[in-house]
């Protein structure tokens, strides 16, 4: 199936231009372009017209999830007739397995995953294995252990309407693909047995398969609803199938189904991998041993045979990734198998044997990519050093930067502001693209007195809230970013900052005190759940906040059209976050309304102030003497709020429960209320990690002095044990 662009309009401006430089750079095999594009001009239409004219397989990596979800809605919508798919690090909360040697401390591994993610996640491998016409928007996840396409690829069960093959036969096959058996609860990834009917629930999608068998034979095969049971697919007027009918009449029913898990083993390879790891065992026992570090060696030798164990008699173990390299066939030092590989396999299947690779935002993502695996290595090397894990602990592991160019070839750097590097990558050839389809022009930068920046950051705040406009406001840190919106919701403060604004011409002054001059505000910073904070823009854009307050996730990317007012506080802390490349990504966000505004508090201009305002007034004074000689009157964008990536259920339509002063928080996202703790409906596994987490909460409590909630939390454990 090839590439379909859908767009009601066409490329304007200097699109056309640069698009045709990137189709031109692909086609003569320039490994290395950049697309320098400002805030609102339309990057992300002038690569999909990129990937419809050179019709290859495209990867798309963005630094964070936020700006990954962004793209993956805008690319879904470009091309609604072909696989485009989401793939970011499915962990809600993760604590990695760590040492310090310092307070003898070992940290065991634990994750709390999330399903919608892993359910996207699968869906991007399978789609990649199945189909040529696939755009995966990633972040950085995808350059870690994923396990290898191949194996991958091996391991699917056909189910054919009209097939022989036994009910025993499918549900061995079933369990060798690793869909757990749960026949009370049927969810993703899961299969049960209900008489003659087999239900199963793909890993990858949102509905279930009723398998009915009459004896040896699939009967009928059909979609239905995992929770209700109803069939969902449009009754056709059909009878089961007949093979003493042959090919008469409908065609059987077929469906392909693959692994549960990334991850997939053969037997054969496990027996194999079991005799090596044991080999390498004995020899780093010596090598320790010899060191004088006796303790290490009993506690490695412990560790590992308590994992083989598990491996044989259950196919696997928490941890099991610190032996990937042995199940996969990799020798000592060897790159592991990432969503890159699954990207060759498919352009050698289905292409050229060439994909596309899309950095967007490429000098903040290029940077991540390239330090990711020094700090990996670093964890790990001590709890190889004293004993926890085998060296082979070290092949499980993010891609290194070297291994990472090397496996891509057709890359375009996407950037408003690309770094050196990239520039000098692609010879010093970059495609600029500095001129909206809407005429709109870079916003105008004004520098305030860090005096009373908050008080007439209120201000600016009303008066924007009157002209229902809305509002973004960095900060250096999280505790700012939550203090400020604390007092920012102030009511009393609000209002008095309301009464001191003269409305502008033509705008109705409200009443003091009045509810509906009062902004809403809310806070935006990585500790909000994933899928929460494209929730938390989208609610800005309609209106049910009115000022988004964060620090570094308000700068590439966001498409916020209905924001006219960026507010910069302390502006002259030189800084990572105050950089020249991160100013004017900061202000960009501006450059998406006819009345976007900069306000910069600072006492000084510091040297990358003066650098961001420079370019910035650069871009601002091609985009007037463009629309002046197009006659171009600049014009707001309108841009409908896209649908949810994930249909979720609105926290106030969520079951209620009933309010407890013995609701304990567990992490970021979790909390466990003590009284409604029932062991008896509860799998052994549950328990097993509620206790794990109480535990620290409990010796947390006890830290501070909170030895109330403590003994109530020792109580809850009890229970469960």
């Amino acid at each position: 199936m090839a590439f379909e662009l859908v767009s009601p309009f066409g490329p304007t401006g200097d699109q056309p231009s640069c698009i045709n430089t990137l189709v031109s750079g692909v086609q003569e095999n320039k490994q290395h372009q950049v697309l320098l594009g400002v805030t609102g001009s339309g990057k992300t239409f002038s690569v999909a017209n990129v990937i419809a004219k050179t019709q290859k397989p495209t990867l798309i990596i963005a630094h964070n999830k936020t700006l990954a979800g962004q793209l993956y809605q805008e690319f879904r919508d470009f091309f609604p007739n072909n696989a485009v798919s989401y793939f970011v690090s499915y962990y809600d909360y993760y604590q990695p397995e760590a040492y310090i040697p310092s307070t003898d401390t070992y940290i065991e591994k634990e994750t709390e995953i999330n399903d919608e993610i892993d359910k996207l996640r699968l869906a991007t491998t399978t789609n990649l294995l199945t189909r040529p016409d696939c755009i995966v928007i990633a972040s950085v996840s995808c350059i870690y252990n994923l396990g290898s396409p191949v194996e991958y690829g091996k391991y699917v069960l056909e189910l054919v309407e009209g097939e022989l093959i036994s009910r025993q036969s499918v549900l061995g096959q079933l369990v060798n693909l690793q869909y757990d058996r749960n026949d009370t609860d049927l969810h993703r990834g899961s299969f049960r047995v209900r008489g003659e009917s087999i239900q199963i629930w793909p890993a990858y999608e949102d509905t279930a398969l009723t398998i009915t068998m009459l004896g040896n034979q699939i009967e009928r095969i059909k979609r239905i609803d995992p929770v209700s049971g109803d069939e969902i697919e449009e009754q056709q007027s059909r009878e089961p199938w007949d093979p003493s009918k042959g090919q008469q009449g409908v065609s059987p029913r077929r469906y392909i189904l693959y692994p549960a898990k990334h991850y997939m083993t053969n037997p054969t390879t496990q027996e194999q991998a079991i005799a090596q790891i044991e080999s390498d065992l004995q020899e780093r026992l010596h090598v320790l041993k010899a060191s004088g570090k006796t303790l290490e060696a009993y506690r490695l030798e412990q560790k590992v045979h308590y994992d083989m164990d598990m491996i044989k008699e259950l196919g696997s173990v928490n941890g099991i990734e610190n032996y990937s390299r042995y199940f996969d066939g990799r020798k000592p030092g060897d790159p592991p198998f990432t969503l890159l590989d699954y990207f060759h396999h498919n352009a050698k299947q289905f292409g050229d044997g060439k994909f596309l690779t899309v950095i967007d935002e490429s000098h903040i993502t290029i940077p991540q990519i390239r330090g990711m695996y020094n700090g990996d290595q670093a964890r790990k090397q001590v709890l190889i050093e004293y004993g926890f894990r085998l060296p082979s602990a070290l092949d499980n592991r993010p891609l290194q930067f070297e291994e990472f160019l090397r496996n891509i070839e057709d890359t375009i750097y996407v950037s408003a502001t690309p770094s050196p590097w990239e520039i000098s990558m692609s010879n010093h050839e970059v495609a600029e693209q500095l001129i909206r389809p809407t005429g709109l022009i870079e916003p105008e930068i004004d520098i305030r007195p860090s005096q009373g920046q908050v008080e007439d950051l209120m201000k600016e705040i009303i008066i924007r809230k009157q002209k229902n406009q809305r509002v973004l406001v960095t900060t250096l840190t999280k505790r700012m970013a939550e203090a400020l919106t604390e007092y920012l919701n102030d009511e009393k403060k609000m209002t008095r900052a309301a009464s001191r604004v003269i409305p502008e011409p033509g705008v109705q002054r409200q009443v003091s005190g009045s509810q509906s001059i009062l902004p809403k505000v809310a806070y935006l910073h990585s500790d909000i759940e994933t899928l929460d904070r494209s929730d938390i823009l989208s609610d800005l854009r309609l209106g049910n906040y009115d000022v988004l307050v964060g620090i570094n996730l308000l700068r590439e990317g966001l498409d916020l059209p209905e924001v006219t007012l960026v507010a910069l506080l302390d502006a002259d802390k030189e800084g990572f976050l105050r950089s020249s490349s991160s100013l004017v990504q900061i202000m960009g966000r501006a450059a998406r309304h006819n009345e976007g505004h900069v306000i910069m508090y600072a006492d000084r201009i510091t040297g990358s102030m003066q650098q961001a305002i420079d370019e910035v007034n650069r871009r601002r004074t091609i985009q007037i003497q463009y629309n002046n000689e197009h006659h171009i009157t600049p014009t707001n964008i309108v841009k409908p709020v896209r649908e949810q990536m994930i249909k979720r259920v609105p926290k106030d339509e969520q079951p209620k429960v009933a309010p407890s002063k013995l609701r304990v928080t567990v992490n970021k996202n979790t909390t466990i209320d003590l009284q409604t703790i029932d062991p008896e409906n509860m799998l052994p596994n549950d328990k097993q990690k509620m206790i794990k987490q109480l535990k620290r909460v409990m010796t947390q409590a006890a830290k501070d002095w909170n030895f109330e909630l403590a003994a109530e939390i020792r109580d809850a454990i009890a229970k469960l044990e």
